[in-house]
């Protein structure tokens, strides 16, 4: 298998952003699949690596991330030392983040003939599940969307009015992350950037403009997004089809860092659901 880690797509006026692939030479017209990252999240976190080699094995093509702005560098792409990008990030820049690793996908495989780049579909994680059917819904490119763990709606998640006012008022607030202990900062920019392009960030209305097949996993389990949000997904696109995983929490058992040489059973379930589902 070929494992190509921390690719550098660098972009003008841009941050860069660093890729992975993986992909085997021994299967013809491989389609790619694409993974977003969820909030808080990064490409290495976890079991991440091990579900990349385990669908690339299944005969596709994964290509993993890093969102610019979600708080890693270059030089430290694990965790997150640039606390001021990611106070810095919306919902927009990781759009067009995307946008960048579609087109690289493009150009990086075009001269490969056992990598169809006619053929590229997106696993999103959590938040970027969101960010992986917007993006599906509004570019032809993509023929096929996995939601893992996703959110149904970006709106609900900036709090009440009362603390938007707040918020707007302070210019800035503050996050705790659990496992790190930072005070991870969201700049108001955030919000009125979700404004300015509330159409376009809504995912009930682009679920229901997609014609393409959808796969929506979820866990049982799943206390960070409730299963609802994906029977909600389900329901606004009644061609989808949802899969549930039992006793499976948000990340699907695993956790950061992972040190087990194999995925856990509910993620490893998940993986052959999407390995099918992409061939």
């Amino acid at each position: 298998m070929q494992i190509n880690k921390n690719l550098i797509l660098t972009r003008e006026n841009n941050k860069p952003i660093l890729i992975d692939t993986f992909y085997s030479e021994d299967y013809d017209q491989q389609p790619i699949a694409i993974f977003c990252h969820g909030y808080k999240g990064y490409k290495d976190w976890g079991a991440w690596n091990l579900m990349a080699k385990a669908i690339a094995n299944a005969g596709i093509c994964v290509v993993k991330f890093n969102f610019s702005h979600n708080g890693g560098t270059i030089e430290q792409p694990i965790d997150f030392p640039d606390l001021e990008a990611f106070g810095q990030n919306n919902y927009t820049k990781e759009l067009d983040d995307l946008n960048d690793v579609i087109d690289w996908v493009s150009r990086q495989f075009n001269d490969l003939s056992y990598i169809d780049i006619s053929n590229i579909g997106l696993i999103g994680h959590s938040r970027g599940s969101g960010i992986a059917i917007l993006k599906a819904a509004e570019d032809k490119r993509i023929k096929k969307l996995i939601s893992l763990a996703g959110v149904s709606d970006f709106e609900m998640r900036f709090g009440s009015e009362e603390e938007i006012r707040t918020w707007k008022a302070s210019g800035v607030k503050f996050i705790v992350n659990g496992r790190t202990k930072q005070q991870m900062p969201h700049y108001y920019q955030f919000y009125e950037d979700f404004l300015r392009n509330r159409q376009r960030l809504n995912i009930q209305r682009a679920t229901r403009h997609m014609d393409i097949p959808h796969l929506i996993i979820h866990g049982d389990k799943d206390n960070t997004v409730k299963i609802e949000e994906a029977q909600s997904v389900h329901k606004w696109n009644p061609k989808s089809e949802l899969f549930i995983v039992e006793n499976a929490d948000h990340v699907f058992n695993t956790k950061q860092p992972w040190t087990n040489e194999d995925v856990s059973p509910e993620l490893n379930l998940a993986i052959a659901k999407m390995s099918s589902f992409l061939k």
